[in-house]
């Protein structure tokens, strides 16, 4: 037999590695929100959910920019979704507003919980099976991370009002099972990974950026709740609109 001259490298350039240090971060922000959360530190935990939702976003480009995607990667991400967009917000919601419940908002929580694993199986089979639809412009149902964004509504309303007491616990409860029911619909919504911009336009867009930042530096919950309202309306739109574009 042939000795093999070319013997394959059991090493790997660590930049390789820097989309799955990238999910790992994102755990450790969801697992860190369930943390502050048991502490009542909720303005803080709310945060950390968001900065997961950030780099869930980075994680899969950088990845495919660096050409090191994997199986193992895929399946990192999908367990980390799991827990930063279903897990997280589900406890952070209901250590905020439903502790006090007799029963019916740890119900709440965990539909929404399961609703949310639910929505990121369904999601892995059609990515396995190749199920999209070509334009890929849309997503069936509302994607995890949007869905843990919109569930928090609640907390941005408390915290622009300064009262915590501002919702009551039966009407969050509802909205957090709505939410979850939403994630596992068929609606179609919009998905922005494709967009395309006129090169003309992106100066506006840049600058349009630098606005959406200063605004959530000086009116962070105000501006959060203009972004979910603005989201809520584009899933409206897609609704109607989607015997106009096939939804994958």
């Amino acid at each position: 037999m042939k000795e093999d001259r070319h013997p394959q490298r059991s090493d790997m350039p660590l930049t390789m590695l820097l989309p799955n240090v990238v999910t790992i971060t994102a755990l450790c922000a969801g697992l860190t929100a369930i943390k502050m959360g048991f502490h009542g530190q909720f303005k803080g935990a709310v945060i950390m959910i968001l900065i997961a939702c950030v780099l869930d976003g980075m994680d899969g480009k950088l990845a495919r920019l660096l050409r090191s995607e994997s199986p193992m990667g895929a399946e990192l991400d999908s367990l980390a979704d799991a827990v930063n967009f279903g897990v997280a917000p589900a406890l952070l919601v209901y250590a905020f507003a439903m502790q006090d419940t007799t029963g019916a908002g740890w119900i709440a929580a965990l539909v929404y919980a399961v609703t949310c694993v639910m929505r990121l199986a369904r999601f892995n089979l059609d990515s396995k099976s190749e199920t999209t639809s070509p334009s890929g412009s849309r997503f069936v149902g509302v994607p995890a991370p949007a869905g843990a964004f919109l569930v928090l509504l609640p907390l941005f309303l408390s915290f622009q009002a300064n009262d915590p007491d501002l919702i009551p616990p039966l009407l969050v409860g509802c909205y957090m099972i709505g939410i979850g029911l939403l994630m596992i619909s068929r609606i179609p919504t919009f998905s922005f990974k494709k967009t395309r911009v006129a090169r003309k336009s992106v100066k506006f867009l840049l600058l349009g950026f630098v606005f959406l930042a200063a605004a959530l530096l000086t009116q962070t919950w105000l501006t959060l709740i203009a972004l979910e309202l603005a989201y809520a309306i584009s899933v409206v739109w897609a609704w109607v609109t989607r015997d106009n574009i096939e939804a994958t």
